[in-house]
Parts: C-alpha cells; sequence; structure tokens
C-alpha cells in the first residue's frame, strides 16, 4: 500500500497550486458540474469545441489536493485534444485507479504521479472529478443539451 507521502508528495503541491484555465468561458458549447458527496468536492467546467477538439476550456475547482492536482494536469493539456483521446485518457485513469492499469503516456504522464490513489478508494471520486464533469459535459453535447441544461442550472 502507498505511504501518504507517495500520494501527498511535492510534486502534487506543486501542481494544485497552479490550476490553468481557472476562468469560466462567457459563452461555453457546454458546461457541467461533478460533486463528490464523500468529500464536498466539486469541479465545474466549460467547453468550446471545435469540431471533435477542444478549442476552449474553463474550470472552477472547489476540491482536495488532489482533485485540484488532477485538475491541474487536465487543465494544462486539454485544450487542441481531440474529444476520444481525453475519453480515452479518463478512461486509463480509472483503470490505474481502479483496476491497477498502467499509467497514462505521453503528454498524460504527469497524471501518473496520482497512481498512488489506486490504494485509497475513498479518494478516486474526487482524484476524477474533473474527467467526470468533462465527459458529462461532452455527452450533454451529444444530446444537444443547451450548456445551461448541461451544468445543472
Amino acid at each position: 500500500m502507498a505511504d501518504l507521502d507517495d500520494i501527498y508528495n511535492q510534486r502534487i503541491f506543486e501542481l494544485a497550486a497552479a490550476i490553468p484555465h481557472s476562468d469560466r468561458l462567457e459563452h461555453p458549447d457546454a458546461s457541467a458540474r461533478a460533486h463528490s458527496k464523500l468529500c464536498g468536492s466539486t469541479v465545474e467546467i466549460d467547453l468550446k469545441l471545435d469540431g471533435d477538439r477542444i478549442s476552449g476550456f474553463g474550470q472552477s475547482v472547489k476540491a482536495c489536493l488532489l482533485g485540484q492536482a488532477s485538475a491541474a494536469i487536465v487543465g494544462r493539456e486539454i485544450v487542441g485534444t481531440q474529444v476520444s483521446e481525453l475519453r480515452a485518457v479518463a478512461a486509463a485513469m480509472r483503470d490505474m485507479l481502479k483496476a491497477g492499469g498502467p499509467r497514462p503516456q505521453g503528454r498524460w504522464a504527469d497524471l501518473g504521479l496520482l497512481e498512488p490513489v489506486k490504494d485509497y478508494p475513498h479518494r478516486h471520486a474526487s482524484t476524477l472529478l474533473i474527467f467526470d464533469a468533462i465527459e458529462r459535459a461532452l455527452d450533454d453535447v451529444n444530446a444537444g443539451a443547451s450548456p445551461r441544461a448541461a451544468a445543472g442550472a
């Protein structure tokens, strides 16, 4: 089992302190919110899409350190990402945490810093909130929902 020092290391603190795209978008194509009842963390996101690419991103993160770190990494890499790639990264994160799968690779490799969280199932939800919110927004776009409806407004 991972030690808490493996989870709450200096790099995780650095990431959490510098969350990019922390302003919400004025006219998003989609918005969504994800909330963890277990820890009270909440992530709200806005997306702009250009075809199958994410062209704009904004987020409001009120989460624990792990949720903040995850949102920081995603925020750093998401703009310009194809929707299919983002969904694959989200699936890889869930597999890494819940089934001991491999760490994400390439430009998403920093998400592997969160691998020790796999030993703490009560921390999975907060670590995955950013992906839950983004996928909810993407699902709402596919279903034809308006941004206000996607945000739960």
